[in-house]
C-alpha cells in the first residue's frame, strides 16, 4: 500500500490532524496491513517519527483503544502515548514504539544467544502480566471502561467460528450442520463446569507480534504494548495462552513451563486452577483461531493464514490433553481426522455457507 491508495478525502483528514502537531507536512510511509480493517502509517519529519492509526469509522471504533492507551500509559505501562486524535474520523496519532517486535528481535538474534534472549523477553512479558493482573487490579474497573465481559455468551459465540467456518471446509456443509449442535453442547458443558474469572482486563492479543522490545527502558516499561483495542474483562489465563500458544511462532515447551511457573510465583495464583483455565481457554482460543483463519481464507481471500493451521492444531491438541477436556478430545478424535488438522483446501465461500460477506 502506498499513500497514493488513500482517497483525497482521507488524505485531507489526515493532513488536517497532522497540522495540529509537530508532524505537519511530514512524509507518509504506510506499513503492511494485517487481518483487520485498520492500517498504520508511519509519519516522518525532521528525524522524528510517529504512528498514525487509520481505522475507517464504518468498520472500527478507535475509542476503546484511545481510552485504554491513555490509562495504560498513565499507569506506567509502555502503551503508546496519544499525540493527537480525531475520533469521529477514526484517526489517532501515536507515539512510535519502533519496529522491534518480539518476533523480529528473536528472528534476528544469533543462534548462540537466541535461547537466553527468548527467556529474557518472555520473562519480561510475564512480569508485565503479573503486574497487570495483581498489583494493577484497579484497571479492572467496569465503571471506568465500557468493554464487554468474556462471559459464557461471548465464549460460546466465538466457539461458533470453528463450526461455522472450519468444519464445512473439511466435512461438507450438511455434515457440519448436523455436528454443530453436538460441538456447541460439549463446549456449553465445559464452560459452565469450569470456574472462570471475568474481572481482569484481558488484552486478548498478547503475543510476540504485538509486544515491542524496549530494552532502553526499565522494569515493565521494557515491553511495549500494541493492539489492545479488543480488550475485555475476563480470566488472567487468556493472555498467558495468547503469549505462550502463539499461532505465528513456535514457543519451546520448556519455555512455556518456565513462564507458567514464573507467573504462578509472581502472583501466588493456585496452580491447579490456573492450569485448568489455561487448558480450557487455550482450547477455546485455538478453536476460534482455526475458525478465523478459515474465514479469512474463505471470505477475504487471505489464504496465507491457512499456513498457520498446523501449529494452531498442535496447540489445540496439547490443550486437549488436560483431563478436563477429555469429552471434547474424544469428539474431535471421532470427527476431525489427522489429514484435516493441517493446511486445508477451501471448498466453500462465505456465500456458499450463507454467511455474511
Amino acid at each position: 500500500m502506498s499513500s497514493n491508495s488513500l482517497t483525497p478525502e482521507r488524505l485531507a483528514q489526515i493532513q488536517a490532524l497532522l497540522k495540529r502537531t509537530d508532524f505537519a507536512g511530514g512524509e507518509l510511509h504506510p506499513l503492511a496491513g494485517d487481518a483487520s480493517f485498520r492500517r498504520y502509517i508511519r509519519i516522518r519529519k525532521d528525524g522524528q517519527s510517529a504512528m498514525l492509526m487509520d481505522a475507517p469509522p464504518a468498520k472500527e471504533d478507535v475509542s476503546p483503544f484511545l481510552k485504554t492507551a491513555q490509562y495504560l500509559h498513565s499507569s506506567g505501562f509502555s502503551a503508546p502515548a496519544i499525540l493527537a486524535e480525531d475520533v469521529p474520523a477514526g484517526l489517532l496519532l501515536l507515539e512510535d514504539l519502533g519496529d522491534d517486535s518480539f518476533t523480529r528481535v528473536l528472528k534476528q538474534a544469533e543462534p548462540g544467544v537466541q535461547e537466553s534472549l527468548e527467556q529474557e523477553l518472555y520473562g519480561a512479558a510475564i512480569d508485565v502480566l503479573a503486574h497487570w493482573h495483581d498489583a494493577s487490579r484497579q484497571f479492572s474497573n467496569p465503571s471506568r471502561f465500557a468493554v464487554p465481559h468474556y462471559d459464557h455468551a461471548l465464549l460460546m459465540r466465538e466457539i461458533g467460528l470453528f463450526s461455522d467456518w472450519f468444519i464445512p471446509q473439511v466435512l461438507g456443509k450438511e455434515k457440519a450442520h448436523i455436528l454443530a449442535a453436538e460441538y456447541k453442547a460439549l463446549w456449553n458443558d465445559l464452560i459452565n463446569g469450569t470456574p472462570l474469572s471475568t474481572d481482569i482486563w484481558v488484552h486478548r492479543d498478547y503475543h510476540a507480534d504485538n509486544l515491542m522490545w524496549l530494552p532502553q527502558r526499565g522494569g515493565i516499561k521494557r515491553v511495549g504494548l500494541l493492539d489492545f483495542q479488543d480488550g475485555v474483562y475476563g480470566d488472567a489465563a487468556y493472555d498467558l495462552v495468547s503469549l505462550l500458544e502463539d499461532a505465528r511462532r513456535d514457543v519451546p515447551s520448556s519455555l512455556v513451563s518456565d513462564m507458567l511457573k514464573r507467573y504462578i510465583s509472581n502472583t501466588g495464583v493456585e496452580p491447579e486452577r490456573l492450569y485448568a483455565a489455561y487448558a480450557l481457554l487455550g482450547a477455546q482460543r485455538n478453536s476460534k483461531i482455526i475458525g478465523i483463519f478459515s474465514r479469512l481464507a474463505a471470505r477475504d481471500h487471505k489464504e496465507h493464514y491457512l499456513a498457520y493451521l498446523p501449529r494452531v492444531w498442535k496447540h489445540l491438541e496439547n490443550d486437549l490433553s488436560h483431563p478436563l477436556l477429555a469429552p471434547l478430545n474424544t469428539w474431535l478424535q471421532r470427527h476431525i481426522m489427522p489429514q484435516h488438522r493441517g493446511v486445508i483446501t477451501i471448498r466453500h465461500t462465505a456465500e456458499d455457507l450463507g454467511l455474511a460477506a
